[in-house]
């Protein structure tokens, strides 16, 4: 917006640090001019905000648009709305009444099996009860799993006699031949390329409702990790922003060895949308015990899965390092976060400013590790979540072995130790609907409290400040996302209005703290609809 405006009469988070409140603040043309305390302004022609609460632009520093666009048309499958196998299966047979061509697939994502009484993974003789003539596919809450039919496997051609995929399984019958799941992302992928792709203009039109969703929970920038779920995701987001997409976005495609990334030119590395990195999926989940750890799961001889080798993490970091961008590591098991540290801990880091290598997740993080990152050449950052374990317990208890459990999701250490963090919701591979509201995140990071009350590991809580710097000023330290995370002169004009103070309510009201407002570019750009004042569940 070009002009000034002032706002006033606010219990204004600044993000500079847990401390910095301010109660007014200007923009002139879309950017924050003065930030300060409203008795210096008084008089002077103002925006009332009325008592209220307001924090910098928030930042999801690990999430998906790119696929929530490319599967607009799944049906949501997440808890706590679906529970049960046979919950998953009267979903998918609602979904399945819409669709009217002949040729679209029934989708559906977000289950989570350790919540089903079943006590199982579905299985295609499941899915056929959806349909046995369209294909049927569901995405398991990791996102790196999945479940399909028989109609679907037979259009992917996998019978008992096809090879299980590099760091992949088709999950098999007692006589060898496919059940339906597909563990891990090479073995959904083997059936999900099958799926009809949206037309440009429904991608473009997905990402700008995405963007609309975002700014409802006071969402202004995000980083995508595996933004080439969608062909050329530069342009497609590039195309939304014409079109009405006001988030800043960061771009990280995934690395394929088979196709390498073409060079990026320095305008690909420019602007509101741009490349940020390159990301590589190093091992599996928790939740499903595909994360790549030392010492076996509980009750059983496996130590998960290793979905690339040494030479694809070092080629896409040397692709980063000629192309100045950051290399993205999703690692989850110890064992995979060693092998992150093993291969570059002591490489001259590529970028200044921020790290040159991220770490996604980081589920085990021991004070001797923390403090290996924090002490070695290469500089490292980390997206972390407290979302996973608050609605992931479930298969978190039966896959930590107990000496884990301490330094899962250490939050209060990694806060201590790593400059660069941040809180992020990994949606949609969060098993929980609604997994990018950030109070939520931050409740449980003050609580630590999964959603069915039991503790997880309290001596890493954190204070509600430490939490929401998570979200903006510490966040801002990640990425190459640049003018977002501070109420500060010179960063965007962008912040987020709330409906009540989130620092005084009571901890286990935090969730249900809702954004009022969101600003960006000093432009309103959400107002939550008066019928909604009352919903706070």
């Amino acid at each position: 917006m070009r002009g000034s405006q002032l706002f006033s009469n606010a219990r204004v988070f600044t993000g500079t640090d847990e401390t910095g409140f301010a109660s007014a603040f200007r923009i002139v043309d879309g950017r924050f001019d003065w930030v300060g305390d409203a008795a210096d302004v008084a008089g002077e022609p103002a925006v009332d905000l009325g008592g209220r609460t307001v924090l910098p632009g928030l930042i999801d520093s690990h999430t998906h648009p790119a696929l929530m666009a490319a599967t607009a048309v799944a049906a949501e499958c997440f808890p706590p709305s679906v529970v049960s196998i046979t919950g998953l299966v009267d979903r998918l047979r609602e979904h399945a009444a819409t669709l009217t061509s002949a040729s679209a697939w029934v989708l559906g994502r977000g289950f989570d099996d350790t919540k089903f009484p079943e006590g199982r993974m579905p299985t295609a003789a499941d899915l056929d009860a959806v349909s046995t003539e369209r294909p049927v596919l569901v995405w398991r809450c990791d996102a790196h799993s999945a479940v399909c039919n028989s109609a679907a496997l037979r259009l992917a051609g996998i019978t008992a006699t096809t090879p299980d995929p590099p760091g992949a399984r088709f999950e098999r019958g007692p006589a060898g031949e496919p059940n339906g799941v597909l563990t891990e992302i090479a073995a959904v992928e083997a059936v999900s390329r099958f799926i009809p792709v949206p037309e440009r203009e429904e991608q473009r039109a997905s990402l700008v409702a995405i963007g609309e969703e975002l700014a409802s929970r006071g969402i202004v920038a995000v980083c995508d990790l595996l933004s080439n779920r969608l062909h050329d995701p530069l342009d497609a987001f590039r195309s939304a922003a014409d079109q009405g997409l006001r988030t800043r976005v960061a771009l990280y495609p995934g690395w394929d060895p088979s196709a390498p990334l073409a060079e990026l030119t320095e305008d690909d590395r420019e602007g509101r949308i741009r490349i940020g990195g390159v990301k590589v999926v190093l091992d599996g989940a928790y939740s499903n015990r595909t994360a790549w750890v030392a010492e076996p799961y509980p009750e059983s001889c496996d130590h998960g899965l290793r979905l690339v080798d040494d030479e694809d993490v070092l080629a896409a970091g040397a692709w980063a390092r000629r192309n100045g961008v950051q290399l993205a590591v999703h690692a989850m098991g110890d064992r995979a976060l060693d092998r992150v540290a093993s291969l570059f801990e002591h490489e001259e880091p590529w970028l200044d400013g921020i790290p040159s290598v991220r770490i996604e997740h980081a589920t085990i993080i021991s004070e001797p590790y923390a403090e290996r990152l924090r002490s070695a050449r290469m500089t490292f950052g980390i997206a972390t979540h407290t979302v996973f374990f608050f609605a992931e317990y479930d298969g978190y208890e039966l896959a930590l072995r107990a000496e884990q459990v301490p330094d899962a999701y250490p939050i209060a250490r990694l806060y201590r130790t790593i400059e660069p963090l941040a809180l992020s919701s990994d949606r949609p591979a969060t098993a929980w609907s609604g997994a990018d509201d950030v109070m939520l995140s931050v409740e449980a990071a003050v609580r630590r409290q999964a959603y069915n009350g039991a503790d997880f590991v309290p001596a890493e809580a954190i204070s509600v400040a430490q939490a929401l710097l998570l979200y903006t000023g510490r966040a801002a330290l990640l990425s190459p996302l640049e003018g977002v995370g501070r109420i500060a002169p010179g960063y965007d004009g962008s912040f987020a209005v709330l409906d009540r103070d989130v620092f005084s309510v009571p901890t286990d009201e935090i969730a249900a703290v809702r954004v009022a407002e969101t600003w960006i570019d000093g432009e309103q750009v959400y107002r939550r609809p008066p019928e909604d004042e009352e919903d706070r569940t």
